[in-house]
């Protein structure tokens, strides 16, 4: 392996077989993939495609019926390796009768961590995360997304170089789905490598710097996000400061005939959900007592 290689399967499969030894359902198929230093790597794929079997292959928590996997250029099946591993699985198993603080001290003993190092990354953690206020809370009285937030949090306890996320945004308002992307986004930032699998295909287009998508146990395509979603036989033009009318429209076409081309549409832009979202709550809390008024029914009667 590279030194840049983090992570590497090659033909990698995984077949279920029943209690004869029959053949029952091919998880995953000869995969071959490599995932490097300091990216942000997203499995993407429906319910069934291979991607839960992929990260427990990768974990050692299965053994492949074929084919390899490496982790840090170690066989995926030592153990040991995990120690330099951060894993937030869809459903956090945590203690709910633990608070924060005693849930992080957990599992930092797991790690062999100092008593002083632990109880100086859960304070951090902690509060990273958001959780400050309710650190003395039982995990049972958390909602969903709090418990993705306290999950998290025992994810990088250990200080890991590979961070393997299933679901992250999973239970989280969007104000918590974008703090969750920029979390992911610094992380890369601190030299950590993260391989995310979503089925929310925008958070993964905003962060992701390469994908896979597999179906029925196989890859269908790789590579970097910009790459695959480009629309190579169209051309898109922005331009500010100028209306929209007949004029223009016959305008452009004239211009997008001479070069070959044809015009489709003319309108313009919008932004996402997500931004408006997030630009009304940000609006809100800048002018409090904001309050959007309808406007008024024309022909109404009095």
């Amino acid at each position: 392996m590279a030194q840049d290689v983090v992570v590497e399967t090659r033909s990698l499969t995984k077949v279920y077989r029943d209690f004869w030894g029959r053949k029952k359902k091919t998880a995953l198929n000869a995969l071959d993939l490599k995932i490097h230093k300091g990216e942000i790597f997203g499995l993407l794929g429906p319910n069934g495609s291979g991607k839960t079997t992929t990260i427990k292959l990768l974990l050692g928590l299965l053994f492949p019926t074929s084919g390899d996997a490496f982790v840090f250029g170690e066989p995926a099946a030592k153990v040991e390796k995990n120690e330099r591993i951060g894993y937030l699985p869809e459903e956090s198993y945590l203690y709910r009768f633990l608070n924060a603080e005693e849930t992080l001290d957990f599992y930092g003993r797991l790690f062999n961590i100092s008593s002083e190092t632990r109880q100086r990354r859960a304070a951090e953690l902690i509060e990273r995360v958001g959780l400050g206020a309710d650190k003395k809370r039982i995990l049972k009285e958390y909602s969903k997304g709090m418990r993705q937030r306290i999950g998290l949090a025992q994810a990088l306890i250990n200080d890991p170089e590979l961070i393997i996320l299933d679901e992250p945004t999973s239970g989280l308002d969007p104000l918590g789905t974008r703090w969750m992307k920029d979390l992911i986004l610094h992380l890369r930032k601190e030299g950590k490598t993260v391989l995310m699998c979503s089925h929310r295909l925008d958070d993964v287009q905003d962060v992701c710097d390469r994908i896979a998508i597999l179906y029925n146990g196989d890859l269908q395509t790789l590579g970097k996000v910009s790459s695959l979603v480009e629309d190579a036989v169209r051309l898109e033009v922005v331009a500010k400061k100028v209306r929209e009318s007949v004029e223009l429209r016959a305008d452009l076409e004239a211009v997008f005939r001479k070069h070959g081309g044809e015009l489709e549409t003319v309108g313009h832009p919008s932004s996402t959900l997500e931004q408006l979202f997030l630009r009304v709550v940000d609006e809100s809390k800048a002018r409090p007592g904001r309050r959007y008024l309808p406007p008024a029914e024309t022909g109404a009667k009095g």
